[in-house]
């Protein structure tokens, strides 16, 4: 054999090695790209109690209930769907009913989400893509939210004396 040929038998090797490395790489996080799970997305997928992954959509008005011990229940839904949350800890300063949520943790047998971590949208005008993208396909998404976040800073910009 060549040199010729012994270097392109050992690029083609290492090329072959590397597409199955990737292969088997992108296998193995093929359910953990998403970034969130709506409530229909985990209806759907039947996901088994006891799986850990993240849960986005919209907290329920009216669903905000606080226990003992910074227990907190709340329901998340998407226009379609809902999934009771429960939680226990100290929630984001903006977190509040109406407003969009992502929340990490696992479902338990009896089907309520049980979050470890909250994570609340971070002023009034921004909404996660996946949320805003979720809520366009479901029909639910105002067309004037970017028209408010524009108002809202004109509105700043034009109150002498106050700091952004």
């Amino acid at each position: 054999m060549t040199r010729k040929q012994r270097r392109l038998t050992l690029i083609g090797c290492s090329l072959a090695v590397l597409a199955l490395a990737a292969g088997l790489v992108l296998y193995a996080l093929r359910d953990s790209i998403v970034f969130f799970s709506t409530p229909s997305m985990v209806a759907e997928q039947h996901i088994a109690p006891g799986r850990r992954f993240r849960l986005g959509g919209l907290v329920q008005p009216g669903s905000l209930k606080r226990g003992d011990n910074l227990a907190i229940t709340f329901e998340v839904a998407d226009g379609n769907a809902r999934l009771p949350v429960a939680y226990k800890g100290i929630l984001p300063d903006l977190f509040r009913e109406g407003q969009g949520v992502v929340a990490e943790g696992e479902l338990d047998a009896s089907g309520t989400f049980k979050a470890d971590t909250v994570l609340a949208k971070h002023d009034e005008t921004y909404m996660p893509k996946e949320v805003a993208d979720a809520l366009k396909k479901q029909g639910h998404w105002k067309d004037d939210y970017g028209k408010e976040a524009a108002a809202n800073a004109e509105a700043r910009q034009a109150t002498p004396g106050v700091t952004q």
